[in-house]
């Protein structure tokens, strides 16, 4: 049975772990192994785990830090970053993820999507889809980590997606990212709207508060998060946090 999750997005660059603000200005927080060291011993749901410099760099994804993540996790894991083909989808499922994400090869090649879902299971196949809002309000996809506009419309982007079959589409905000202001609530209505497919939302999460009022609302989604679970505070210090089982069960059952 499908419920709510919770699940701290790790951004990785130059091989350590950074947390972004509208996909600009990297700041390092410390060694993604060690964050997944934490997050084992305060069991979190699972962890999305995105390389933001493949796509950019045009290479493939880090299969040494996909085996050494899939060694430490002790939770369910989704790898992104540089896949643009099935081989590549199926050797980061055999060493260890649980899911395979696509976001700038989603776009660019949208017919691979059928093929890795039938080589690796749709189950097992995620569309992570960076947005922008255009001046005339509607949302515009990015990709190459929000460099390059593509002109498509989410609403039409999410409508295809809905006809091939995916496992799940993460939806980030990059006006909101890093900026922990709340998610866009909008975005999510209308994207709600368009499709039965597993909805993860991921950009403005500034407290637990945030959290709850998208699982309220929607009742069964991912609500993704980055500062928030790496930093602490007004002052955002870094420290590797998540809700404990009570808060989370709050979280969930509200």
């Amino acid at each position: 049975m499908l419920r709510s999750r919770i699940t701290p997005c790790l951004l990785v660059h130059k091989k350590g772990l950074v947390k972004t603000v509208g996909f600009k200005d990297p700041k390092y927080v410390g060694d993604p192994i060690n964050a997944v060291k934490i997050f084992n011993e305060k069991e979190v749901d699972e962890l999305i785990v995105l390389d933001i410099d493949a796509s950019v760099e045009k290479r493939g994804p880090d299969f040494e830090l996909i085996k050494n993540l899939a060694m430490e996790c002790r939770m369910p894991f989704c790898y992104g970053g540089g896949v643009t083909t099935v081989e590549q989808a199926k050797k980061i499922i055999n060493l260890g993820a649980e899911k395979v994400a696509l976001s700038s090869a989603a776009i660019e090649n949208f017919d691979v999507l059928a093929k890795i879902g039938k080589a690796v299971g749709v189950q097992s196949l995620v569309v992570v889809l960076d947005v922008k809002k255009t001046f005339l309000g509607s949302y515009e996809i990015y990709i190459h980590n929000g460099k390059k506009a593509t002109g498509m419309k989410v609403k039409d982007f999410v409508t295809k997606l809905q006809n091939i079959g995916v496992g799940e589409i993460v939806i980030n905000s990059i006006d909101r990212d890093g900026k922990m202001e709340g998610y866009d609530i909008a975005l999510m209505d209308m994207v709600r709207d368009l499709t039965e497919v597993p909805l993860t939302i991921l950009g403005g999460a500034g407290n637990l508060n945030d959290i709850k009022e998208v699982i309220s609302r929607y009742k069964i989604i991912g609500a993704a998060a980055g500062s928030l679970f790496v930093f602490k505070g007004k002052y955002r210090a870094v420290l590797i946090n998540y809700p404990n089982s009570s808060e989370k069960k709050n979280l969930i059952l509200s």
